[in-house]
């Protein structure tokens, strides 16, 4: 291996430069701005060079070091009014050093410099005026869908809709089972300490049957599923975002809201009510087992109790809640996945962002609900 070598020598107005050698990043790189700003050897002073070309009859093997020193000898034209003409290198040479042009530097000054308040407060409400824009758009997009298949004019992929609903039937069974178990232990637990004091452990019952079918049935299940299932939708619409997938629909003219969003949303929907029929009666056996075991009540005694205080409508209202709440997990799922941005981490960031806004959004709905039901006397 021959190394790297580079001669200077001046043709009228033009400095030719002679690469010679094999030039490779193990050498030590000269800097042409240094070679030709160099004085001639005979002390003659010639009129001002007007262009750098090269001669690469001589040049042997090469890496990125003959393309750094190409580069900084263009930069070195530039800034002395030099034409750099580098037709005489080979055009490989000359592919890699147009492609290392073709993309501008970025401005990071610009970037990096500090907003002022006005201009952080602007930034923002134009970021939240954008965002609400494309929720409206996006829930207007699932009415259109929705009426349409109402009125038969739209076909929907059933089988993605039965999909979900058994994904989230019983698929979803053995988490909602234990935690609504769970959770009617804790209410009676809590009443039998509350309770006792004044004598009064028979209505216990009264609280688990209130506490469970009216409100913790439908609120406990609707922050699993927008855990579970929420996440789950983001994720799977965000992954196809990414990978273009949805773009092909659109391509193909097919619209992602019927046959991706809509089944989803339907399917939770459905699911919602049940899920929350059930977590309700597991619930309250749940809470009966306490009754039993701390109380010393029969389960006469309890069922007596329970069917005494609570009313049809306390049911039916738990009904309503979960249908509400899975309609939000269905849309705040298939919002943010199709929402998803196109780097790595905008799959997390869709799921998360699902699960924290259908969270806020289920307890913001229930507050709402009780406000109503308080003022109809439900």
């Amino acid at each position: 291996m021959t190394t790297m070598g580079l001669e200077v020598h001046r043709k009228e107005e033009v400095l030719v430069v002679a690469l010679a050698g094999d030039w490779k990043l193990s050498g030590t790189l000269p800097r042409l701005e240094t070679i030709l700003d160099a004085p001639p050897e005979d002390g003659a002073h010639p009129a001002p060079a007007r262009a750098v070309e090269f001669d690469a009859a001589g040049l042997g093997a090469w890496d990125s070091s003959l393309l750094t020193f190409l580069e900084q000898g263009r930069l070195h034209c530039e800034a002395h009014d030099l034409e750099f003409r580098g037709g005489n290198l080979p055009a490989d040479i000359q592919g890699l050093l147009e492609l290392a042009r073709s993309v501008p530097e970025r401005d990071t000054e610009r970037a990096s410099a500090q907003l002022s308040f006005a201009q952080a407060m602007g930034a923002k409400g134009l970021a939240a005026w954008d965002g609400l824009m494309a929720t409206v758009t996006f829930l207007g997009e699932v009415t259109d869908s929705l009426i349409r298949l109402v009125l038969l004019r739209l076909r929907m992929r059933w089988r993605d809709f039965w999909v979900v609903v058994q994904a989230n039937s019983s698929g979803a069974l053995p988490i909602v089972t234990l935690i609504a178990f769970l959770v009617g232990m804790i209410i009676a637990f809590l009443g039998a300490v509350v309770l006792r004091r004044f004598g009064a452990g028979y209505f216990v019952s009264y609280l688990v049957g209130y506490g469970m079918l009216r409100e913790m049935a439908s609120l406990m299940t609707g922050i699993i599923m927008a855990g579970r299932t929420g996440a789950a939708f983001a994720a799977e619409l965000g992954s196809m975002k990414i990978s273009e997938e949805i773009d092909a629909y659109r391509t193909l003219g097919i619209s992602p809201i019927d046959h991706l969003v809509l089944p989803r949303v339907l399917g939770i929907v459905v699911t919602m009510p049940l899920l929350t029929v059930y977590a309700g009666i597991v619930g309250i056996l749940g809470g009966m087992v306490v009754a039993i075991t701390v109380l010393d009540l029969s389960v006469t005694q309890f069922m007596g109790g329970l069917m005494a205080a609570v009313t049809l409508s306390d049911a039916l209202l738990g009904v309503f809640k979960g249908t509400v709440f899975g309609l939000i997990i269905g849309l705040c799922g298939c919002m943010k996945g199709m929402q998803t941005g196109g780097d790595a981490s905008a799959v997390g960031k869709a799921a998360t962002s699902a699960v924290v806004l259908g969270i806020t959004l289920i307890i913001a709905a229930n507050a709402v609900i009780d406000w109503l039901a308080v003022l109809l006397n439900v």
